[in-house]
């Protein structure tokens, strides 16, 4: 489980792909401080598993399944990208419950320079907008955002000055995919409300 609180920018510094799947060797510092080979590392909002995990960088094995459905697939060599760790019991919960279990791929569209913050308009597939409310939570490439406005294909977000500097957010153009995971506590309330209290 993540928070959705961005601890670094990484950089891809390799890529082997194979018949299926693909390895990531990632630069960093921060997340390679304390890890070890089997802990969970938030990378643009997919959780992975750290491999060769050593202070300056760690490898991630990416399956098929994972490619076709999160942007990971567009990664090259120098990409920078969101890495956070696992939360401990000790953790502050700064962002919102983030799974690391991408939902769908958003679309980028555009940004605002709104003096010292920045407003980013987020398009979104059909079927994810059940999920987003206005001043509701959602985590767009592993960073915990709030929803400032909402219309039926697309949502805004405000974007601080930190948030800007210390994520990938900076770096992306118009109409590039990106990762979106809704808030799982709204996919339980589905879930429950479409079941009610039928037993099984």
């Amino acid at each position: 489980m993540f928070t959705g609180i961005v601890e670094e920018l990484g950089r891809i510094s390799a890529i082997e792909r194979g018949e299926a799947g693909a390895r990531f060797v990632v630069e960093a510092s921060v997340v390679t401080s304390d890890i070890s080979n089997g802990d969970s590392i938030a990378v643009n909002g997919v959780c992975l598993t750290a491999l060769d995990a050593k202070p300056g960088s760690f490898a991630a094995d990416v399956s098929p399944e994972t490619l076709n459905r999160t942007t990971l697939d567009r990664l090259s060599v120098g990409s920078r990208v969101n890495l956070e760790r696992a939360v401990t019991p000790a953790t502050r919960l700064g962002g919102h419950i983030v799974q690391g279990h991408v939902d769908g791929r958003g679309t980028y569209l555009e940004a605002f320079d709104e003096g010292d913050f920045w407003t980013v308009r987020i398009g979104f597939p059909t079927e994810m907008r059940r999920y987003f409310v206005f001043k509701g939570s959602v985590a767009v490439e592993g960073i915990s955002l709030t929803i400032a406005a909402i219309e039926d294909t697309h949502f805004a977000i405000a974007v601080i000055p930190k948030t800007w500097e210390m994520t990938n957010l900076s770096t992306l153009d118009e109409g590039d995919a990106v990762n979106l995971e809704a808030d799982v506590i709204a996919k339980y309330v589905e879930n429950i409300v479409r079941f009610g209290g039928s037993q099984t």
